[in-house]
C-alpha cells in the first residue's frame, strides 16, 4: 500500500531523513515510532503530501504522491494530532463540508457522512456544535472526517493524545476494529498502545530505519541471551547452592514462590544460549524446571535500546510557524475550557 524509497529530506543544512525505505502492507496497523527529533514526523507529513521530499519516491496505492498528488491523497484518510475542526459548527455540517473538500459526488454525501458517524459512534452528536463536545468526541469527529470518501489507508498521528483512560480504551478499540478494510499507519509515544493495537513496528531513529517487525519479533531480537527466567521446583535455599556452582552465572534474583515453584532470574556472563544447559543442571540434582527462557524485553525497553544515542530532549522535527503554533495553543485552551466541555 505504501512504498518509501531513499527518501530525504533537508532543512536548509539540517537532514531530517536520511534515505529512509519502509514498505507498508495492505491489512497492516502499522506503528511508526521514534524520538523527537528522528524524522517521523517529517515522514508522515511527506507521505501525506503535506510536504514535498528532497528526494527519494513514496507511492501511496500504486501512485507516486508527487507525480500524482490528487490520486495519492485520495487513497489517504489523516487525522493530526491535533484534528483541524471548525468549532462553531456542527459537527453533520463539517462532515458534509469535509466530503465536498474530498470531492465526494453531492449526491453521495448525505449517505457517506452518516456512515462515517455510524463508524465512529457520533450519530447522536450530529446536530452538537463540535466546540461544546468532550476532547474523546472532537477526536472521533476528526477520525470520522479522515474516513470519509472511505479511504484505504488511515494516518492517525497521536490519536489518544489528552484523552482520559475511558476514551483511550474506547479510541484504541475503535481502530482495531478499522483493520478489517483499512491500513492504518498509527504514531503514538504511549509505547504500550503501539503495541496493544498493531501487528507491525517501524522504528526510525536518526532519519532512518533502525528495526521493523512485529512486536513480539522485535522483543525476541533484541533481548539478551544473558538474562534468563527459569521456574524451579525447589526451594530457594537448594536452588542457590546448585546456582552458585555454575560458572556461567554471574548473578540470580529470585522473583516468586507459588506452590514449590520458585521464579528466579539469573543473569549470565556469556551471550550464549545456555537454556538446554541449565534444564540439564538442575535435572541432574533431581529438581525438576517447568520452564527456562530469556528475559524478553517490553518493547518500551526495545526502544531505548534502540534509541538510547539520542538526546531525550530535541526539538522535534517538523517547522512549525507562528500561525500554526498559536491556532494550536488557542485549541488547547479551548479544550481545557470546563464549562464549555460537555461531561
Amino acid at each position: 500500500m505504501i512504498k518509501v524509497k531513499d527518501l530525504v529530506k533537508n532543512y536548509g543544512n539540517f537532514e531530517a531523513v536520511k534515505g529512509l525505505n519502509m514498505n507498508v502492507e495492505k491489512g497492516q496497523i502499522v506503528g511508526l515510532l521514534g524520538p523527537n527529533g528522528a524524522g517521523k514526523s517529517t515522514t508522515m507529513n511527506i507521505i501525506t503530501g503535506y510536504i514535498s521530499a528532497t528526494s527519494g519516491s513514496v507511492m501511496v496505492d500504486g501512485h507516486d504522491i508527487m507525480a500524482e498528488p490528487m490520486a495519492a491523497k485520495k487513497a489517504i484518510g489523516y487525522l493530526p494530532e491535533i484534528p483541524p475542526l471548525y468549532m462553531d459548527m456542527t459537527v453533520v455540517s463539517y462532515l458534509k463540508f469535509v466530503a465536498e473538500l474530498k470531492g465526494v459526488p453531492s449526491k453521495d454525501r448525505p449517505s457517506e457522512v452518516k456512515r462515517a458517524m455510524q463508524v465512529v459512534s457520533i450519530s447522536d452528536r450530529a446536530g452538537r456544535i463540535i466546540s461544546k463536545l468532550s476532547k474523546g468526541y472532537k477526536q472521533r469527529v476528526g477520525l470520522a472526517a479522515a474516513l470519509i470518501g472511505n479511504p484505504p489507508i488511515l494516518i492517525l498521528d497521536e490519536p489518544t493524545v489528552g484523552l482520559d483512560p475511558s476514551q483511550v480504551v474506547e479510541i484504541r478499540e475503535l481502530i482495531k476494529s478499522l483493520k478489517d478494510e483499512h491500513t492504518v499507519i498509527l504514531s503514538s509515544h504511549i509505547l504500550s498502545e503501539v503495541s496493544e493495537i498493531c501487528d507491525h513496528i517501524i522504528i526510525i531513529n536518526d532519519g532512518v530505519v533502525v528495526a521493523e517487525d512485529t512486536p513480539e519479533n522485535l522483543s525476541d531480537t533484541y533481548s539478551n541471551q544473558s538474562h534468563v527466567i527459569m521456574e524451579i521446583k525447589g526451594d530457594k535455599d537448594s536452588i542457590a547452592s546448585v546456582l552458585k556452582e555454575v560458572d556461567y552465572v554471574d548473578s540470580f534474583d529470585f522473583k516468586s514462590e507459588s506452590e514449590g515453584i520458585v521464579t528466579v532470574a539469573l543473569k549470565l556472563n556469556t551471550d550464549e544460549d545456555k537454556n538446554d544447559d541449565l534444564f540439564y543442571v538442575f535435572a541432574d540434582k533431581r529438581m525438576p524446571v517447568h520452564k527456562v527462557s530469556r528475559e524478553n524485553l517490553s518493547l518500551e525497553e526495545v526502544f531505548l535500546k534502540l534509541t538510547e544515542s539520542e538526546a531525550a530532549d530535541v526539538v522535534d522535527d517538523t517547522p512549525v510557524d507562528g500561525a500554526e503554533a498559536s491556532s494550536d495553543a488557542e485549541e488547547i485552551v479551548e479544550d481545557n475550557d470546563e464549562s464549555e466541555v460537555e461531561e
